[in-house]
């Protein structure tokens, strides 16, 4: 009888219709399943959003590293290989305004991605040599250097392309691997003059688009006979029993093998100082979201206990009232 009664004293309040505003849930009616249940899940939700945000920021401050030792080891490289190409446009000349039939445009970028705008730069750039050097009796081809602008140049220049090469930097680059490749265009593509786009490395923070001319050994010597820059190649004396054609062959292959060492180590170097200043904004960016995640986590969590309090008040007050 004596928990009977307890039993009556503890419900009547809960039935009082005086009392029934003191016990009604601070919840919203769709939060009615369970209070405390729905109040957790919320508070995990966040702490699971938290943790997530962590494992991002940690990807990326590590991959920034990572960039920065692999900038470290490209740059000196890619300061030294510009030794190579200046002598060839000393005694060549780069005339990128030379009207030809036959362009080839090389277009270098990089296989993986999470390195800002640099690929697309390459890719824009390398659109608006193919517009300018369009014509009813001229013919562009691309050859595409990274996996990169290969997405981008396929959806609308499928047609144009002639050669794709890809994992260029999958082995450390070298003279050796990349005349290789140079050899391989040489054989592979019919050209009048190439078109090299390539991104020039200032700084970690800094890249230019650039296009480097290389000629066809024929359009080497037709421009030579007319003057110009490339008649200064009469004043020098040939040694041995090579003729002009031959040594302006060997000339060309040379130039383009050394120019396109010096663009890929250019683009390496850009490629990654754009990876580094990329992770960096991110690192950045997911700080920021872990401060707000942690302030909206503590909002909650605190009234989620202002609440719990509240309730066990008015709970004693109507079991005392």
């Amino acid at each position: 009888m004596a928990m009977a009664a307890l039993r009556r004293q503890v419900a009547t309040p809960v039935m009082h219709p005086n009392n029934l505003n003191v016990l009604r849930p601070s919840f919203s009616p769709s939060e009615e399943i369970g209070s405390s249940g729905v109040r957790y899940i919320s508070t995990q939700v966040v702490r699971n959003r938290m943790k997530s945000v962590r494992n991002i920021q940690k990807i990326t401050k590590a991959m920034k590293m990572v960039a920065a030792s692999k900038l470290r080891a490209i740059q000196t490289r890619a300061e030294n290989s510009r030794g190579l190409w200046q002598p060839f446009t000393a005694l060549l000349g780069d005339t990128p305004s030379v009207d030809v039939k036959k362009n080839v445009i090389v277009t270098i970028s990089s296989d993986k991605g999470l390195c800002g705008g640099i690929n697309s730069t390459a890719v824009k750039t390398s659109r608006n040599i193919h517009k300018l050097n369009s014509g009813p009796e001229k013919e562009n081809k691309y050859v595409i250097l990274g996996e990169k602008a290969k997405a981008q140049l396929v959806r609308d220049s499928k047609n144009d392309i002639e050669l794709i090469m890809t994992e260029l930097q999958k082995n450390p680059l070298n003279y050796t691997q990349v005349s290789v490749l140079a050899d391989d265009i040489l054989k592979n593509v019919e050209f009048d003059a190439l078109r090299i786009v390539f991104n020039k490395f200032h700084s970690v923070v800094s890249f230019v688009p650039t296009m480097a001319t290389v000629l066809s050994p024929e359009v080497v010597e037709k421009e030579s006979e007319s003057g110009g820059k490339l008649g200064d190649l009469d004043s020098y004396e040939i040694e041995g029993a090579e003729s002009k054609s031959e040594i302006l062959q060997n000339l060309s292959e040379f130039q383009f093998s050394c120019i396109m060492f010096n663009s890929v180590l250019e683009n390496a170097c850009s490629e990654q100082g754009a990876r580094m200043s990329a992770m960096d904004s991110s690192s950045r960016n997911a700080g920021e979201m872990l401060d707000r995640l942690t302030l909206t986590y503590n909002r909650t969590r605190q009234a989620s206990i202002t609440t719990e309090l509240t309730e066990i008040i008015s709970g004693a007050s109507a079991l005392e009232g």
